[in-house]
């Protein structure tokens, strides 16, 4: 086994799990999903048929991801963070065959009891604050916050608020790079 996870973890037979994976109590990997290298699947955490997760994914504490939901790499899920997967759920009507796709794209962070309603694109580095509700796509960079989510800046790819000049150039405190605000986006430049 290239992965490590505790005694009281379910892996179920007919998953992929990447080498350096841990997972831990009480959580439960079903057949069909796919989890790449270097994730860390906190506590108490579902993840269900034909999910994938990309690289270095770091889940929190009590979330569930539900089959529809693709993470890329170095995605953060904040705890008790929520997915859908259907847009109107019923218990007397079966709606398996309506699952929609949610798509969290490479670095984007997503806060603490944050739900995503499925079938949006979170862009990359992204950051969802803590509550959020993603009802639409949210560009790459965005800085969105609220119930309905609603962008309220921009962040680096170190999740630091960038604060755009005259000419809309930004720099990350931390690390130093550059970036350019353009026709309301925002790209890395160096």
């Amino acid at each position: 086994m290239h992965y490590t996870a505790h005694p009281t973890a379910v892996i179920d037979e007919g998953c992929q799990i990447g080498e350096g994976t841990t997972i831990w109590h009480f959580s439960h990997v079903m057949p069909g999903s796919v989890i790449g290298k270097q994730c860390n699947l906190g506590q108490n955490v579902v993840v269900s048929p034909k999910v994938v997760l990309g690289n270095n994914v770091k889940v929190q504490n009590n979330v569930s991801i539900y089959t529809g939901v693709i993470c890329e790499d170095d995605v953060f899920l904040g705890p008790s963070m929520v997915f859908t997967n259907v847009i109107n759920p019923r218990s007397a009507i079966v709606r398996k065959h309506q699952y929609q796709t949610t798509l969290v794209k490479k670095g984007a962070s997503i806060g603490a009891n944050a739900t995503v309603i499925c079938g949006n694109t979170i862009g990359q580095y992204a950051l969802i604050g803590a509550g959020a509700v993603i009802t639409k796509d949210i560009a790459p960079y965005a800085l969105v916050v609220g119930n309905p989510a609603k962008q309220i800046g921009w962040v680096s790819q170190y999740g630091h608020r960038l604060q755009f000049n005259k000419n809309g150039l930004a720099q990350c405190p931390e690390s130093g790079q550059q970036y350019q605000l353009q026709n309301n986006s925002v790209q890395l430049i160096a």
